[in-house]
C-alpha cells in the first residue's frame, strides 16, 4: 500500500495535528517530499515530533523512511516548472555548490551499496563477448551514452549509439540486434518512452540487455537481463549524472581488465596514430615555445 493510501485509510483516527500533516501531504506530496520533519511541521503548524510520530503511526520506521516514500512517488512525474522550486526550497541562495556537491557524494555512496556486484560483473562479461554493443540513451542521458560510446569505439570495432533519434530512426538502428548481441540502455527521472520501447524490442530479438538506472522500479528493469543502479534522484532543474558517470567509468574499467592484453595492443597502435598525426600537444611543444 503506497502512503496516500495508507494516510486516506487512517485518516479518521488522527489527530488533529496529524490530519493537517495528512492533508498538506495529500495536496502537497512534491513539495512535502524535500522538506525535513523541521520544515513540514512548520509549514502545517505542528511540532516537529508531532511529524515523527506521523510517519511512525503509518508503519515506518522513522521520518527519513517516510519522505523516501513520498520522494519515490513523485521522482518521475516532476514537471520542470516543480523542480525548480524544488531546487530554490532545497538549496535557496547559500551554499549551493556545497550542497549540490555532498548530494552527489551521496550518490555515489548509494549507488556502491545498491548496485549488483553480480548483475555488474555479468554485465561486463556480456559486453565483452558480444557481437555487437548497442548503447541507447536520449535526452540528458545522451552525454552519458557519447562517452561510454566514445571509450567503447576505442575498444571495439562493433559499438552502435543510439541517441537523439526520431521513433522510427530508433528501430532502423536497431533491427539487425540479434541473440548474439547486448543493448545498454540508460535512462533516469523522468523516464524515456523511447528507452523502454527500444529496450523492449531488443529483449524480442533475443539481444541481452543492460539497464543502467536508478531503481528497480525503474521501467526499464522490467525487462533487463542484468539492472546497473546508479542513483540519481536528485529533484532540481538539471539530473544528477555523478554517479551514473562513475558506473560507466567502472564498466569502462572493467572491460578493460576482462579484455586482458587485447586492449594494450589496440591503444599501442592508437598511440603511434595519435602521435604521428599531432592529436594531444606534448611537453617537447611546450619547451619549444618557452625557448
Amino acid at each position: 500500500m503506497n502512503l496516500l493510501s495508507l494516510i486516506n485509510e487512517r485518516m479518521s483516527k488522527f489527530s488533529k495535528g496529524q490530519k493537517l500533516i495528512a492533508n498538506f501531504i495529500t495536496e502537497h506530496y512534491d513539495k512535502a517530499a524535500f522538506m525535513t520533519a523541521s520544515k513540514l511541521g512548520t509549514t502545517v503548524g505542528v511540532s516537529e515530533s508531532t511529524v515523527v510520530r506521523f510517519a511512525t503511526e503509518l508503519g515506518y520506521d522513522g521520518y527519513p523512511k517516510m519522505q523516501k516514500a513520498m520522494q519515490e512517488m513523485i521522482r518521475d512525474k516532476l514537471t520542470s516548472i516543480q523542480r525548480i522550486e524544488v531546487t530554490k526550497n532545497r538549496f535557496g541562495n547559500e551554499n549551493v555548490l556545497t550542497n549540490v556537491l555532498n548530494q552527489d557524494i551521496e550518490k555515489i555512496r548509494k549507488t556502491m551499496e545498491e548496485t549488483s556486484k553480480d548483475d555488474f560483473k555479468s554485465s561486463v562479461k556480456a559486453i565483452a563477448s558480444a557481437k555487437t554493443i548497442y548503447i541507447f540513451a536520449v535526452r540528458s542521458s545522451a552525454a552519458l551514452a557519447s562517452f561510454l560510446g566514445y571509450y567503447y569505439s576505442l575498444i571495439f570495432d562493433n559499438v552502435k549509439v543510439i541517441s537523439n533519434y526520431g521513433e522510427t530512426e530508433i528501430y532502423e538502428q536497431l533491427f539487425r540486434i540479434s541473440e548474439n548481441d547486448v543493448i545498454i540502455g540508460i535512462s533516469f527521472p523522468r523516464y524515456s518512452n523511447a528507452a523502454v520501447k527500444a529496450m523492449s524490442f531488443a529483449k524480442r530479438r533475443g539481444a541481452k540487455v543492460i539497464a543502467l538506472t536508478d531503481s528497480m522500479t525503474s521501467p526499464l528493469c522490467e525487462m533487463s537481463d542484468y539492472v546497473l543502479i546508479a542513483k540519481s534522484d536528485m529533484a532540481s532543474i538539471v539530473d544528477s549524472l555523478v554517479a551514473p558517470l562513475s558506473m560507466i567509468n567502472a564498466l569502462i574499467v572493467a572491460t578493460v581488465i576482462e579484455l586482458d592484453g587485447v586492449v594494450e595492443d589496440t591503444f599501442t597502435k592508437l598511440e603511434s596514430i595519435w602521435e604521428e598525426y599531432d592529436v594531444y600537444r606534448n611537453n617537447r611543444e611546450d619547451e619549444t615555445v618557452e625557448q
